[in-house]
């Protein structure tokens, strides 16, 4: 289905040198944030104190942060959760402060100023477990992508492997390097975030992969940036298509999902517009400077030596 047609081929190879010089700046930006100020960690992985509290009408979110920054919970969040009733609250993990007493105080404090607060749960993660979690996010990570390097090496020849993966990595630790500037909070689900990119944005390279094997078997007589413009072009609608329907989603979600769910939304919502980029113009003009050709995928013909009568 062909929502958006493009009579003439985009000329996306002309750019490749800028874009793909542009992408190595911002990417190395990133890795300066991620190195000088790092991730703002949550409770998932630095450990600490998970409560949720029910209020009998709407919760003052205000007022539940002042209240916890009166007791000494200055770096606690708290933020609604399922409905304006519910709220969640993070409490880092404190020296010399059991979960126990931590939740006893932060139910005391909120009771004075509201007697029919609810304590539904309380839950705490130790730092073990937090650095474990780290541990094991960064393996999946690295696991999947070697997994996207076998698979494209396997499915089209090694030239698209490692275009694809140094695009997708690209996206993955832009969106870190965001995160990594503006402080905003890292969690489990951001980390889920993170890997549904790195899946989202290898889907996309496959699309337009294929298009671009089909071109060099069909358009035998064409050079290979023309080849690769064609390719693109002829995906820009399946793309617009596909990632319009999938922010329209995650903006969903970003506005109307809470605060649960808002880095998550926001980790997604920069992966996707960050995936279409790097497809179209880092992946793409990798392949070129990697020297692809008609010939990796189709092979010269070989002569039959003449036999030579004794």
């Amino acid at each position: 289905m062909e929502l958006f047609r493009f009579k003439n081929d985009i000329p996306f190879m002309s750019y490749g040198r800028w874009t793909t010089t542009i992408s190595l700046a911002t990417f190395i930006l990133a890795v300066f944030f991620l190195a000088t100020r790092g991730l703002n960690f949550g409770v998932d992985f630095t450990g600490g104190t998970v409560l949720e509290v029910h209020y009998a009408q709407p919760a003052d979110l205000n007022k539940v942060r002042q209240e916890l920054t009166e007791i000494g919970f200055h770096d606690a969040v708290a933020q609604n959760f399922g409905s304006s009733h519910d709220v969640l609250i993070q409490v880092p993990a404190k020296s010399n402060t059991s979960s126990s007493k931590i939740s006893d105080d932060v139910l005391l404090k909120l009771k004075s100023g509201e007697a029919s607060v609810e304590m539904r749960r309380v839950e705490y993660v130790g730092p073990q477990v937090g650095k474990e979690l780290f541990d094991n996010g960064a393996i999946a990570l690295l696991m999947v992508s070697l997994g996207i390097v076998v698979y494209l090496w396997i499915r089209f020849e090694w030239k698209f492997g490692l275009a694809a993966i140094i695009a997708n990595l690209h996206d993955v630790v832009i969106v870190l390097g965001f995160f990594a500037f503006f402080q905003w909070e890292f969690s489990l689900s951001v980390l889920a975030a993170v890997l549904a990119v790195l899946g989202y944005s290898v889907n996309e390279s496959v699309v337009v992969f294929d298009r671009i094997r089909e071109n060099f078997r069909k358009m035998r007589k064409s050079e290979v940036a023309h080849i690769i413009d064609n390719a693109i072009t002829r995906t820009m609608s399946r793309t617009i298509i596909t990632h319009g329907s999938t922010q329209m989603m995650v903006t969903a979600m970003l506005f109307l999902g809470g605060e649960t769910l808002h880095y998550f939304a926001l980790a997604m919502t920069v992966g996707i517009l960050f995936s279409i980029y790097s497809s179209v113009l880092v992946a793409s003009p990798l392949l070129m400077m990697f020297g692809v050709s008609r010939e990796d995928f189709i092979k010269p013909e070989k002569t039959t030596a003449e036999e030579v009568l004794p």
